[in-house]
Formats: structure tokens, C-alpha cells, sequence
């Protein structure tokens, strides 16, 4: 990875916003951008080397969400899930 490469991050957090705009919802942004981040960095960043495309594409999701605010609001939205579905 260069550092021509972390200009990835915004393209991501633009994506995320646009799927937001659509009707994603925000709870679901986190996970959204660590699987953009991942698909990147295999596609995109390193196409020969699986492992190390999850790597790199991993850890330009986390940045591009945010780690701890992204992971927090995912796992409200998660767990509003299981509530709902045992009521």
C-alpha cells in the first residue's frame, strides 16, 4: 500500500454516505464500509494476495468508519434486531 492509497478512506466514507442517502441505514454504516474497505483491497489493492487484501482493506474500512463509534452503533443496530424479533 503507498500512501496514494489512503485516498481510498474518503472515496469509502463517500460511498457509504450516498447508500445512507438511498435509504441504508446508519446503524449499518459501519459494517458497510469494512466490507467496501475489504472488496477494495482485494479487488483493487493487492488482487494477487487474498490475505493481505483483507488486511489493508480491513483496516481502510475501520478507518473510514471510524473504529469505536462505528463498531458501537452496529452493535445497537444489531442487538434492536434480536429484540425485535423476539417480541
Amino acid at each position: 500500500m503507498t500512501i496514494y492509497d489512503v485516498a481510498i478512506i474518503p472515496l469509502i466514507v463517500g460511498i457509504v454516505e450516498l447508500l445512507k442517502q438511498v435509504g441504508l441505514p446508519s446503524k449499518f454504516a459501519a459494517l458497510v464500509s469494512v466490507i467496501l474497505g475489504i472488496v477494495i483491497g482485494i479487488v483493487y489493492l493487492s488482487p494477487d494476495d487474498i490475505k493481505k487484501g483483507i488486511l489493508v482493506g480491513l483496516a481502510l474500512g475501520l478507518a473510514a468508519s471510524g473504529l469505536y463509534s462505528g463498531t458501537k452503533s452496529t452493535a445497537e443496530g444489531l442487538k434492536s434486531l434480536f429484540i425485535a424479533k423476539k417480541k
